[in-house]
């Protein structure tokens, strides 16, 4: 009996500490968030992205004005929110970046191997453009409602497609998506996961991205954070500009729909 109630004590206590480190950590975290906001290095990036925006280049030797994000030729003010999205001109769903390389192979010239030959910034090298540019079209809707539709056929393919692929486990390890982003208080180290099957926080995420990585030091696009992500899930290497990455970013997308647009934020 005295066993018994010693276990059990001991049990409360560890437990007790637990919670309490956990939650020590959670405002630690938080406390360093609200740290890095002031002052967030991605404007840079931002500036940046308009220059070379309205810069001519390619072969072409055009801007990019002609680019039609979906609101029209050039305009880039609301059209983050609404990505992916069907585009009748191709007669598929695009996201932001692979609008972007159509765009830059048929307006300005450049080869598709070229326009994909290095999308995410690597250490020691020169920043990659085509984060430049997500930063800057991103920045054009920040404080905007994510909107994204879903009424065209192709666009609930493709929603239904990302949706699978989240739900999707397997790899030397049966990971999928589901493991890491569907319950509750999950976490790795001190990193939360969050719970996309939750709305405020898919909101909350989603509408975070493009982000400010400081432990990269650059800017992360939405295909680096889901690239990164196989990886770590033991996938085969995405396909950086495929439909399939693609059709997973609709699904996320479309879940935090009616959140706000923060991008770009600032992450650790």
């Amino acid at each position: 009996m005295i066993r018994r109630i010693a276990v059990s004590v001991f049990i409360s206590i560890f437990c007790c500490g637990q919670l309490f480190a956990q939650a020590e950590t959670v405002t630690g975290v938080q406390e360093y968030r609200d740290l890095l906001a002031d002052g967030n290095p991605a404007e840079l990036w931002v500036f940046s992205g308009e220059e070379i925006w309205f810069n001519p280049a390619g072969p072409k030797l055009v801007t990019l004005e002609a680019c039609d994000l979906g609101k029209g030729p050039g305009v880039t003010r609301g059209a983050y929110v609404e990505l992916p999205r069907y585009f009748s001109d191709v007669k598929k769903v695009m996201d932001l970046e692979q609008r972007l390389i159509h765009c830059r192979t048929v307006i300005q010239g450049f080869s598709r191997v070229d326009a994909t030959a290095y999308p995410f910034t690597q250490r020691g090298q020169e920043t990659s453009e085509v984060e430049m540019l997500v930063a800057f079209i991103a920045s054009k809707s920040k404080g905007m409602r994510m909107n994204i539709p879903l009424k065209h056929a192709a666009e609930k393919k493709m929603f239904d497609l990302g949706e699978q692929l989240f739900y999707f486990r397997a790899g030397s390890h049966d990971f999928g998506c589901i493991t890491c982003h569907g319950g509750e208080d999950r976490r790795i180290r001190l990193q939360e996961l969050p719970n996309f099957r939750n709305q405020d926080q898919a909101r909350k995420t989603y509408g975070s991205w493009p982000a400010y990585r400081v432990s990269a030091g650059e800017v992360r696009t939405m295909q680096h954070r889901l690239y990164d992500c196989f990886r770590q899930q033991r996938f085969p290497e995405a396909i950086y500009g495929s439909d399939l990455i693609t059709a997973l970013i609709m699904f996320l997308a479309k879940s935090a729909d009616g959140g706000v647009s923060n991008a770009p934020a600032m992450k650790r």
